[in-house]
């Protein structure tokens, strides 16, 4: 009942967790769980506060437990765990399904395969997927006279890019992978800026590089400043320079980017965050960028198997962008293999060995500077080679990029 206790409790603190929440009262086992939910849900249907204070006045408590057990409710909340609780409630819940099925199985004699047929309806429930074929059929019966209006998703300031993937779609998961000092990082702040700019919500997660260093990058990017000046900006920055600092830091303010530098974050930590944010800017399309995969603590240890940690942590980012119906943006760091090769240009099978990534990606974009490996070299593009695109083709684009200011252009800027 512990986990009950804490997803109500939770509730209690956040209101909007009842609105988003996948639970219905009957996932509860506790009456008084049931019985409080269902007033919870009352309260913030009808726009009103849930609270210990306001539920106490107004509701009658003696089925919920009373008082004092409203108080024991809210000592078991951690929102961060949100998430945790809901999975621990509804695997409860399945397994008390699944026992009750077993019994009534046992008392009227079921046939096997009745037995597999009901048990398996439980593990497969999902919330809020149903859809009748009619409801679909009638949103698509004026197709043939209507003009399909494109879907474009969160453009990335790259025309080339923004024709191939129709810029980053809601419900994706996008893999932009390459060896280190490649560029990752700069071309992540690049795509945060321009979501930002449009009136997007960029999300970052920078579980290696503090705040402050990003921050220095995205004003760098920005003003075209060499990254090494802004080490001591007193010193090093020229008078011009000093004058369009205060636009320049208004213009990075713009963006509205979010920053999370904390090490050794969970996918769940992480969604409970994105999903406070989501609640507090309800107008803006958010975009999650995330660097970088191998840092990211998987919730099983699985024997210390990198293959299935990773597995795990793609899976989770895969079905997190299709629940809130957002971009989510991976970096990932390419092993030493590519140095091997003469053309040092990452494929696909450079990342085949990282778990599931190729399989949960819905695009999967490499990075490739000649310059990283030749400083003669005459070729100073940056080049996107995007080797999947479920819904769209595959193919190399091209981009300025400038190493000593993180700054990305469009070639044909």
């Amino acid at each position: 009942m512990t986990a009950e206790k804490a997803l109500l409790g939770c509730m209690m603190k956040e209101n909007y967790l009842i609105g988003d929440t996948m639970i219905k009262a009957e996932h509860f086992a506790d009456p008084r769980h049931q019985a409080l939910y269902k007033q919870m849900q009352m309260r913030h249907q009808q726009g009103k506060l849930v609270d210990l204070v306001t539920l106490s006045t107004t509701v009658d408590m003696e089925p919920c437990g009373g008082i004092s057990y409203l108080h024991d409710l809210q000592s078991c909340t951690n929102v961060k765990k949100f998430e945790e609780y809901e999975w621990l409630v509804l695997e409860k819940w399945k397994e008390r399904e699944k026992s009750n099925i077993l019994t009534i199985a046992k008392e009227e004699d079921w046939e096997i395969q009745k037995v597999i047929h009901a048990l398996d309806q439980i593990n497969e429930t999902k919330i809020d997927d149903y859809l009748p074929i009619s409801t679909g059929l009638v949103d698509l019966y004026e197709a043939p006279w209507q003009e399909e209006k494109q879907i474009k998703g969160m453009l990335t300031g790259i025309k080339r890019l923004d024709q191939m993937t129709n810029g980053f779609q809601a419900g994706e998961l996008t893999v932009v992978a390459a060896r280190p000092s490649m560029g990752k990082t700069d071309v992540m702040l690049h795509f945060a800026k321009q979501a930002g700019w449009h009136e997007g919500l960029p999300i970052i997660f920078s579980l290696e590089m503090p705040n402050k260093s990003l921050i220095q990058r995205l004003i760098a990017s920005t003003g075209t400043i060499n990254r090494l000046k802004l080490r001591n900006p007193h010193q090093y920055l020229s008078q011009a320079q000093k004058q369009q600092w205060p636009e320049l830091i208004g213009h990075v303010s713009e963006t509205n980017i979010q920053i999370f530098d904390g090490a050794g974050q969970t996918v769940a930590e992480m969604r409970a965050k994105i999903r406070k944010l989501i609640h507090e800017n309800p107008n803006k399309q958010p975009l999650v960028l995330i660097d970088y995969l191998t840092l990211i603590r998987p919730e099983h240890h699985y024997g210390g198997n990198a293959h299935m940690q990773v597995t795990e942590i793609t899976k989770r980012l895969k079905g997190m962008a299709k629940e809130m119906n957002c971009p989510v943006l991976l970096l990932a760091q390419l092993n030493r293999a590519v140095e091997q090769r003469q053309n040092k240009r990452p494929m696909m099978s450079d990342i085949r060995e990282s778990g599931s990534v190729e399989q949960d990606a819905d695009v999967i974009i490499f990075l490739y500077r000649d310059r990283y490996y030749d400083r003669d070299s005459e070729e100073k593009h940056l080049e996107l080679i995007i080797s999947k695109n479920r819904n769209g083709p595959v193919g190399t684009v091209m981009a300025n990029y400038n190493e000593f200011t993180g700054g990305i252009r469009d070639v044909h800027d």
